[in-house]
C-alpha cells in the first residue's frame, strides 16, 4: 500500500476545515508519514484567542502517556529487574493480599479476596483490576487534590481499596492507576524518580526536549489551551498552570496521563517503535524483540469486552479485518483528543493532536475521522 499525498491532503483539510467552521474544534496539528517520509503535515486553528498554532505548541497527553510508560517498563524488563510474570507485591508487598469489591446502592461492597495476585503484566493489559469501572470512579474521587500526591503516596493509599475483580479475569480499562503502579515499580527497580527515568532514558536520547511532567515557564507559553463550548459557543479556558491532568498536582508523575508534549516529539517516539527500537539518531531504546511483545495482542479473546478493544502493552491493538486501520496497527489517545497509531506493514505513522474537553479519548470522532481519512 502506497498513500496518495494528494488524497490524504484533500481528505484531512476538507474534514478539519469543516471543524473549525463547525466550532468543534479550536485548532488541530496532524502528522502522516511513510516509510520515514512525511506524508502531510499542518496546523489549524489556534492555540488560544490571538495565538495560532505551530509546530512547537504544547499539548497535554493524557493516556498517550501510557505507550511511554509501558516503553519505560519495558526497559526493565530487559534489563532483567522486572518480568512480565512477577507479582506487584514483589516491589510493592502492600499489594500481596487484595479483597475484590462492587457498588450496590451507591456503597461500596467487599465481595471476597482475590485469589490471584496482581501481575507487570496484568496492569499492561488492563486486566488487573486495579481502579477500573464504577468501583475505581467512586474510589478515585476519594483523593482530595488538594493533597501534594506522589507515586509512593497514591500507591499506598489505593493498597487499601478493593480491587473490581479478579486480576486476569476480565479486561476493564484502567484510567490512571494501573499506569501509576508501573511507574512507581520504575522508580523502586531504578532508584530514579519517574520523571528523571524518562528524561534519561528515553526523552533525552531521543531528542524529546518538550516532553514533560513538569513544563517551564517557557514551555507553559506554549501550551495550548483547553478547548470547550459554553451556551453554544466554542471557547477557550483560561491557562491552568497548576495541573496538567485533572486536578491531579504537578508533584505527581502520572504514569497514566500525566505528560505533556509536542507533536514533533511525539513523532520521535512514533519513529523509534515503527524503527524496532531504535530512534532517528541509530541510539537503541529498546530491543526488536520487545517492540514485537509490546505490539502482539495481550489478552484471550474470552476476556474482552469487544472485538475492537484487544491489548498489547500499554497500546490497543487492531485485529480484526472489517475495521478502516489494517491489522496489526497499534496505538492509543488521550482524554483530551490526542491520538496516534503506528501501521508496521504498510510503516505508516499518524498523530493528531489537540487538547478539549469534549470528543477525546479512544473514541473521539476526530481521531476516528483522521484514520479514515488517511486510509480511504
Amino acid at each position: 500500500m502506497v498513500l496518495d499525498k494528494d488524497r490524504v491532503r484533500e481528505n484531512i483539510e476538507k474534514r478539519i476545515s469543516e471543524d473549525l467552521a463547525a466550532g468543534r474544534i479550536g485548532g488541530a496539528l496532524v502528522l502522516v508519514k511513510q516509510r520515514g517520509e512525511v506524508i502531510y503535515q499542518n496546523c489549524f486553528g489556534k492555540a488560544a484567542e490571538g495565538r495560532e498554532l505551530t509546530y512547537d505548541t504544547i499539548f497535554r497527553l493524557a493516556s498517550m502517556t501510557k505507550p511511554i510508560t509501558a516503553v519505560a517498563i519495558m526497559k526493565q524488563i530487559e534489563r532483567g529487574l522486572v518480568s512480565l510474570d512477577d507479582t506487584l507485591d514483589k516491589f510493592i508487598p502492600e499489594y500481596a493480599d487484595m479483597e475484590i469489591g462492587r457498588i450496590v446502592d451507591g456503597k461500596i461492597q467487599i465481595v471476597g479476596k482475590a485469589q490471584n495476585k496482581i501481575k507487570i503484566m496484568h496492569l499492561l493489559t488492563h486486566t488487573s483490576g486495579v481502579g477500573t469501572g464504577v468501583l475505581g470512579e467512586v474510589l478515585g474521587a476519594d483523593f482530595s487534590p488538594d493533597n501534594e500526591y506522589d507515586l509512593q503516596s497514591v500507591a499506598a493509599e489505593y493498597a487499601s481499596k478493593p480491587i473490581t475483580f479478579e486480576p486476569f479475569s476480565a479486561q476493564l480499562y484502567s484510567p490512571l492507576k494501573a499506569f501509576d503502579l508501573l511507574a512507581l515499580v520504575v522508580e523502586i527497580t531504578s532508584g530514579m524518580t519517574f520523571d528523571k527515568f524518562l528524561k534519561k532514558e528515553i526523552f533525552e536520547p531521543l531528542g524529546m526536549v518538550d516532553t514533560t511532567f513538569v513544563p517551564s515557564d517557557e514551555q507553559w507559553e506554549r501550551m495550548t489551551l483547553m478547548h470547550s463550548v459554553q451556551d453554544g459557543e466554542a471557547i477557550f479556558l483560561p491557562l491552568d498552570r497548576e495541573h496538567i491532568f485533572l486536578k491531579l498536582p504537578l508533584t505527581y508523575f502520572c504514569g497514566g496521563a500525566g505528560l505533556v508534549s509536542t507533536i514533533s516529539d511525539y513523532e520521535r517516539f512514533a519513529d523509534m517503535l515503527l524503527a524496532g527500537g531504535v530512534g532517528a539518531d541509530g541510539v537503541r531504546i529498546l530491543s526488536e524483540e520487545s517492540v514485537k511483545r509490546l505490539q502482539a495482542p495481550s489478552v484471550p479473546a474470552e476476556l474482552r469486552r469487544s472485538p475492537f478493544d484487544i491489548w498489547g502493552l500499554g497500546v490497543r491493538v487492531v485485529n480484526i479485518h472489517d475495521y478502516h486501520l489494517p491489522c496489526g496497527a497499534y496505538g492509543w489517545s488521550g482524554a483530551f483528543g490526542t491520538h496516534f497509531w503506528i501501521d508496521p506493514e504498510n510503516e505508516i505513522v499518524g498523530i493528531y493532536m489537540k487538547n478539549s474537553h469534549y470528543d477525546g479519548g479512544s473514541e473521539a470522532r476526530t481521531s476516528r475521522n483522521f484514520e479514515i481519512d488517511v486510509y480511504k
